[in-house]
C-alpha cells in the first residue's frame, strides 16, 4: 500500500472524509509519509503571487512572444504549470484585484470598478465586512507580506492594507499614483517613506486634470525598489512559513508623461540598438527589467535552501493598453480580441504560470477554466484549511498536483464598470458579451464560440438565440446590486 504517490498529505485528509472508502488506504499512507518525510519538508509551501500590471496574454515567451526577451518566466512555465484558459477578475485594475483579494467574482466583490473618492483621495476601499485571503493565510500560520501597489484604500480606511491581513506592507497605496515609476514617496507600513526623487511641477494650472507637465530629477525607480524589498523579505523571513504578494507596476504606463516617455524605465538594455520607436524599446525592456528581477528571486529560493517548498504564481491583472502602440507592435493580446477595458478575451485571459518542484509536473499545460477569485479557496486548500462558503472560487490544487478530481466551474463572470459598461459569461465553450450595460437592460448580447473561434471574430448570436436567453439569465442571476456599481439590469429584478 506505501507504493501510492500523493504530493499533499494535507489534501489527502481531505479526501478522507470526503471518500470514506479510501480512509483505510489514505491512513496507510500517510503512515509511510510520516515516517520518509523529515519535519523540515513540511508539505504547506511558502506562497509567493507575482501580478504584473497590463501584461498582455502575448507578452512573454511562453506565451508566444518573439521579441520580448523573458527568459525567468519561461522557465518558470517550463518547470511548471502554464494554464491556457485562466482569467483575471476584470479588464480594469482595482475590481480585478479586489476579485483577487476576496474570491468573490465582479458581481460579488465589493470593488467592481476604478472609483475614485476625488483627486488623489485613493480608491473605494474594501469595506471590514470582507476577510481578504491575506486574514485567512494569518491565520494558518502564514506571516504575510505585500510589495507593490495595492489600490483597494488609503491608510486609515477600513481597505488599508493594515487592516486587511498584511503583517507587512511597502509600496503604493493609491493606484493613480502607482503609475508614476519616480515618485516622491511610498508607503511602509503605515509610515510614508520619502524619497529622493524631485518633482518640479511646470503647469499647475491643469495638474488636477492630470494633464499638467513636470520634470523629475529621476534616482529611486519603484520597481528596483519593490524587488530589492522582495529579495530582504524573502531571506529575513526564510525560517518561517511565509506569503508574499508581489503586485508589481511594469508594464502599466504613467499616462501623465508625454506620449514618447509613458514607458518609464532606467535604461532601454538590450534594446537600445533596435530600430524601434522610443515607446517600443521602453515597453520591452521594463518586461524584461521584470523579468529579471524574478530571477532574482528564484536564484535566492535555490541560495536558501527554499525553492522546493515555495510555490510560485505568476500572472496579471487584465490585459494590455487599448489603442496603444505597443500592444500592436509587440500582439501583446497575442490570438485575442481586445485588450484592457474590454471584455473580450484579451482583457480578461491572462498569462498563468505555476510552479512548485515536486508537486506540480514540469513543463505541464493545463485547459482548465479558471479565475481570480479561485485563489483564495486554492490558498486554503494549500495551507491546509477548510474550505469556506463565503466564495465564488474553487481550489485549482487537484489540477496543480495531476489529481482527476477537479471540480469545475459552471460559469464564469465579469462587469466593466467604465464608460457605457459592460456584462461578459463564460459557460463551457460559449462567451456572452453585453455592451452598454450600464444604460441598457436591452442591449443585444454577442455570443461566441471559444472552442472555434478564440479571437472573437464570429457573433453567432442569431444562430442560437436559446443559448442567448440562457445566458442572459444566468447573467442577471450572477450579479447582486450594488449601489456603487450599479447596471441597468438591476432595474429589471
Amino acid at each position: 500500500m506505501c507504493i501510492i504517490v500523493y504530493s499533499n498529505p494535507i489534501r489527502m485528509l481531505n479526501y478522507v472524509f470526503k471518500y470514506p472508502g479510501f480512509c483505510f488506504i489514505t491512513l496507510i499512507f500517510l503512515a509511510c509519509q510520516s515516517k520518509t518525510v523529515p519535519e523540515e519538508n513540511h508539505p504547506t509551501p511558502n506562497i509567493i503571487f507575482i501580478l504584473a500590471d497590463d501584461l498582455g496574454y502575448g507578452d512573454v515567451g511562453a506565451y508566444g512572444q518573439e521579441l520580448i526577451q523573458t527568459p525567468n518566466i519561461d522557465q518558470l512555465a517550463a518547470e511548471g504549470m502554464k494554464f491556457t484558459q485562466f482569467y483575471s477578475g476584470t479588464s480594469v485594475c482595482a475590481p480585478s484585484r479586489s476579485v483577487l483579494m476576496t474570491g468573490l467574482h465582479n458581481g460579488h466583490t465589493p470593488v467592481r470598478g476604478n472609483k475614485q473618492f476625488g483627486y488623489r483621495q485613493g480608491q473605494l476601499p474594501l469595506p471590514d465586512s470582507v476577510t481578504t485571503v491575506a486574514q485567512y493565510m494569518q491565520n494558518a500560520g502564514y506571516q504575510t507580506g505585500m510589495i507593490g501597489k495595492w489600490g483597494l484604500g488609503e491608510p486609515g480606511t477600513s481597505g488599508d492594507p493594515l487592516k486587511q491581513g498584511w503583517d507587512y506592507f511597502f509600496g503604493y497605496t493609491d493606484q493613480v499614483l502607482a503609475h508614476n515609476y519616480y515618485p516622491e514617496y511610498l508607503w511602509r507600513n503605515g509610515e510614508k517613506v520619502l524619497l529622493s526623487n524631485e518633482v518640479h511641477y511646470l503647469d499647475s494650472t491643469s495638474w488636477h486634470d492630470g494633464l499638467g507637465s513636470y520634470s523629475i530629477k529621476q534616482k529611486e525607480y519603484s520597481h528596483d525598489l519593490f524587488m530589492e524589498d522582495a529579495l530582504g523579505y524573502i531571506d529575513q523571513n526564510k525560517e518561517r512559513i511565509f506569503f508574499l504578494y508581489l503586485p508589481l507596476t511594469i508594464p502599466h504606463d504613467n499616462g501623465e508623461q508625454v506620449d514618447s516617455l509613458r514607458f518609464e524605465v532606467p535604461t532601454q538594455g538590450m534594446y537600445s540598438d533596435k530600430d524601434w520607436a522610443r515607446k517600443e524599446k521602453d515597453y520591452a525592456a521594463m518586461i524584461t527589467r521584470m523579468d529579471q528581477g524574478i530571477g532574482q528571486i528564484l536564484t535566492l529560493l535555490k541560495e536558501l535552501g527554499l525553492e522546493e517548498n515555495t510555490l510560485i504564481f505568476f500572472t496579471s491583472d487584465n490585459g494590455p493598453m487599448k489603442n496603444m502602440s505597443t500592444t500592436t507592435f509587440f500582439n501583446s493580446s497575442g490570438p485575442l480580441r481586445g485588450a484592457k477595458r474590454d471584455l473580450y478575451e484579451g482583457g480578461i485571459r491572462e498569462p498563468f504560470i505555476v510552479k512548485w518542484p515536486g508537486h506540480i509536473a514540469a513543463g505541464s499545460i493545463s485547459n482548465h477554466l479558471g479565475g481570480f477569485w479561485d485563489i483564495l479557496a486554492t490558498m486554503l486548500d494549500l495551507a491546509g484549511q477548510p474550505a469556506i462558503d463565503n466564495t465564488d472560487g474553487i481550489s485549482i490544487v487537484p489540477t496543480l498536483l495531476g489529481i482527476d478530481d477537479q471540480d469545475k466551474h459552471s460559469s464564469l463572470y465579469w462587469e466593466f464598470h467604465e464608460g457605457k459598461g459592460a456584462q461578459a459569461i463564460r459557460q463551457g465553450k460559449w462567451k456572452a458579451v453585453k455592451l452598454n450595460a450600464k444604460n441598457d437592460s436591452n442591449h443585444p448580447m454577442e455570443l461566441y464560440d471559444l472552442s472555434t473561434d478564440i479571437g472573437e471574430k464570429n457573433d453567432v448570436a442569431a444562430d442560437y438565440p436559446e443559448k442567448v436567453e440562457e445566458l442572459e439569465k444566468l447573467m442577471q442571476d450572477s450579479r447582486t446590486p450594488s449601489s456603487h456599481f450599479p447596471l441597468a439590469i438591476d432595474d429589471t429584478n
